[in-house]
């Protein structure tokens, strides 16, 4: 399983608006510049993010992006959801008519679990926990 560079700087992106949460809309051109992504490329992923309803634009000469709920509340399986889609590992794993052998493979049991893991681990986080762990000196285990 890869995770798209769409999901890894979508993320960065949200990360970026849950610690300046209480400071107000960031524009767009500054989160590009402080994260190192392409301004066009932001400007898609902030449009899909906006429509699955995790951030809300504002307008005017001091809009830019917020989120739509407080960080604490926005968990990262709904925002990895949202640009990556349902973790999948194998085909067999989703649809078990895809393979002949899906009802006696054991490894098909092993990536069921891998899936169900990598689940668990997004459910069980939201966005200020990223946040906490960014601003305590050596708890920092996610690149941010």
């Amino acid at each position: 399983m890869k995770v798209s560079t769409k999901t890894q700087y979508g993320i960065r992106a949200v990360i970026e608006l849950a610690q300046r949460y209480r400071n107000g809309p960031l524009q767009l051109r500054i989160i590009a510049e402080r994260q190192g992504i392409s301004f066009k490329y932001l400007e898609q992923l902030m449009s899909i993010l906006k429509t699955s309803g995790l951030i809300k634009s504002i307008r005017g000469a001091k809009g830019g992006y917020v989120l739509a709920r407080p960080p604490s509340q926005i968990k990262m399986d709904d925002v990895f959801h949202c640009l990556e889609g349902q973790v999948v590992t194998l085909e067999c794993v989703e649809n078990a008519g895809s393979c002949i052998r899906s009802a006696d493979c054991v490894a098909r049991g092993l990536w069921t679990e891998v899936e169900q893991a990598v689940d668990h681990v997004l459910d069980s986080m939201s966005l200020q926990d990223l946040v906490d762990k960014a601003s305590v000196p050596g708890k920092q285990d996610y690149d941010i």
